[in-house]
């Protein structure tokens, strides 16, 4: 490992508490991911989001899209300032934060900016030491970019665990599978959970039968474990909120697709994530990742 790298490890130990007291809080961070790009995964991202607020949560959304960044076009908002602007040291994390009507905060992403791995070391820094800003939080929603970049297998790596979500669409599968196996290759400490969303779907038997041909296949031909965490139901309420620029959640929220939300979050808050977790864990390997 270089100079660098190492100096950026001090710095991550040094900015993120790592020497912290036991009694610490402990931020959960989940990564949402899919293979490919319009199955609905920064829908879902904000929706789940908003499902964890009604259980006394506070949660931020991180747009961790870094060339098409987009949550906050989904939600209405228009930020002044993003990303770039911090890493940039222009503004702190602390001035981008955005509150919404709807109960979570958002941070919205560095549109146009490629690669985390290309900043400069002064550049880390100072992302380092914001990013701790968000340690407050109880849970972090991560909507990384669609496919696989070294960017989303950093955030997969570094968080909790990671939702991944795809759709009955034969190409929508073949993707879900094909970024399983680039996690399961690429990731040598393949110790988080992954889980399934299966978005869209016009039943519970659909929806079943989906689950069940990417869980056989990625343990059959990978040995990856992959845990079914739920679906959403095809709900013409939810393009309807799009196009509102409105979670559906909030804009239809017994709607069936909103229901769907709140039994994932309910299945999500039974499962027991990593001891020693929260910004300081997600810190050290995401950087861990971007300087091997």
């Amino acid at each position: 490992m270089g100079d660098q790298a190492e100096k950026l490890r001090e710095i991550v130990k040094a900015q993120s508490g790592q020497t912290a007291s036991p009694n610490e809080k402990k931020t959960r961070i989940i990564a949402v991911a899919s293979g490919k790009g319009g199955v609905g995964k920064t829908n879902i991202s904000i929706n789940i989001a908003i499902a964890y607020t009604r259980l006394g949560k506070k949660v931020v959304v991180l747009d961790a899209d870094l060339g098409l960044a987009n949550v906050n076009v989904v939600m209405g908002v228009i930020p002044k300032f993003n990303l770039y602007h911090v890493i940039r040291k222009q503004k702190m994390m602390k001035d981008i934060i955005l509150d919404t009507p709807y109960g979570i905060q958002i941070v919205a992403g560095a549109s146009g900016f490629s690669r985390i791995a290309n900043l400069s070391e002064e550049e880390r820094q100072n992302f380092v030491s914001e990013l701790t800003a968000l340690a407050d939080a109880d849970i972090i929603i991560i909507d990384t970019s669609a496919g696989v970049s070294s960017n989303v297998l950093a955030f997969i790596e570094a968080a909790d665990e990671a939702v991944i979500v795809t759709t009955p669409e034969p190409t929508a599968i073949t993707d879900a599978y094909g970024i399983i196996k680039i996690i399961s290759t690429e990731i040598d400490d393949l110790d988080l959970g992954l889980k399934l969303v299966v978005n869209r779907v016009s039943s519970v038997t659909e929806a079943k039968k989906v689950a069940q041909r990417v869980i056989n296949i990625t343990g059959q031909f990978l040995n990856v474990k992959v845990d079914y965490l739920g679906f959403v139901y095809d709900d013409p309420a939810v393009p309807a909120a799009v196009r509102k620029q409105k979670p559906f959640i909030i804009s239809d929220p017994r709607c069936r697709a909103s229901q769907c939300l709140h039994h994932i979050v309910g299945r999500l808050e039974k499962v027991e994530y990593r001891e020693g977790g929260g910004v300081s864990r997600f810190l050290k390997r995401l950087f861990g990742r971007l300087d091997s």
